[in-house]
């Protein structure tokens, strides 16, 4: 999909991030781009405004082009959530390092922690309460394929 350019630190690195703002309405969107809507997902990847957004959906598919992109186009904290999701305890530090605690929230959340989920709903974020809900449905998904002993080395 993206051709990608290697680089040694990651997001580690010096970058400029783009702000993250986005409307209620663009963020439920999202949420159902995460829980599979293809239309929804490639509407994102056609649109010079939220292209990010649906990038952001492949790389929660594992989409390694898709994570080097946000990198390099400015949404390295995307990927840290992304990673957070994942249990990456840096990438979690990173963002609270970085005073994205909104994002670490998503990102533990998404990863089953009801505490962070809870905290999303009661500081007044619903959507993005919504969109770990969703991320959290999809990290299910694709761990319960990888474990299933039938797909194992299929090619």
């Amino acid at each position: 999909m993206f051709k990608r350019k290697k680089k040694k630190d990651g997001f580690q690195g010096k970058t400029t991030l783009k702000p993250l703002k986005y409307s209620p309405k663009i963020l439920i969107a999202w949420s159902e781009a995460i829980g599979g809507n293809k239309d929804i997902r490639d509407w994102f990847m056609s649109s010079e405004e939220f292209k990010e957004l649906g990038i952001a959906v492949h790389a929660l598919e594992l989409d390694e082009d898709s994570r080097d992109w946000l990198v390099e186009n400015g949404f390295a904290h995307l990927l840290a959530m992304i990673n957070g999701v994942e249990g990456n305890n840096d990438a979690l530090r990173w963002l609270e390092q970085n005073k994205f605690n909104v994002l670490r929230q998503v990102a533990l959340s998404g990863d089953g922690n009801d505490d962070a989920y809870n905290w999303l709903v009661v500081n007044n974020h619903p959507e993005l309460a919504l969109i770990s809900m969703k991320i959290r449905t999809l990290k299910d998904s694709i761990e319960e394929e990888n474990n299933d002993v039938h797909k194992i080395n299929r090619s």
